[in-house]
């Protein structure tokens, strides 16, 4: 199966508290013949959403699956390569991969429900 890194405006994800505060979680998006990998992490009301792709090694970020964050929380980390992004702008703080972004994938929360932008 073809793996695209970007997805149209509008999809229902489903409800904010799908994600509890301070977690993330993988979805998968079936596009057309091709399958969409990202993950929403949620800081109370707000969410950041990221293609599922290390930019060091172009593999999925976590061992295990909604596993993204720092035991603490506070960076998104490559489980395989121990890389440490912000959650805010997916920027790499320190690993292989310093300097470079995670792939944004846009979303935001509407009434309640994530949905991408």
């Amino acid at each position: 199966m073809n793996r695209v890194y970007a997805t149209p405006a509008g999809v229902t994800l489903g409800p904010l508290d799908l994600i509890a505060d301070g977690k993330a979680r993988n979805f998968v998006l079936e596009i057309g013949e091709a399958h969409f990998h990202g993950f929403v992490v949620r800081e109370g009301a707000r969410v950041h959403g990221y293609v599922d792709r290390c930019p060091h090694a172009g593999m999925p970020l976590a061992e295990a699956l909604d596993e993204y964050l720092t035991p603490q929380g506070d960076y998104i980390s490559c489980g395989w390569h121990g890389a440490l992004f912000r959650i805010s702008d997916g920027y790499c703080v320190g690993g292989p991969c310093a300097g470079r972004s995670l792939t944004p994938w846009p979303v935001s929360v509407r009434d309640g429900q994530i949905v991408t932008v």
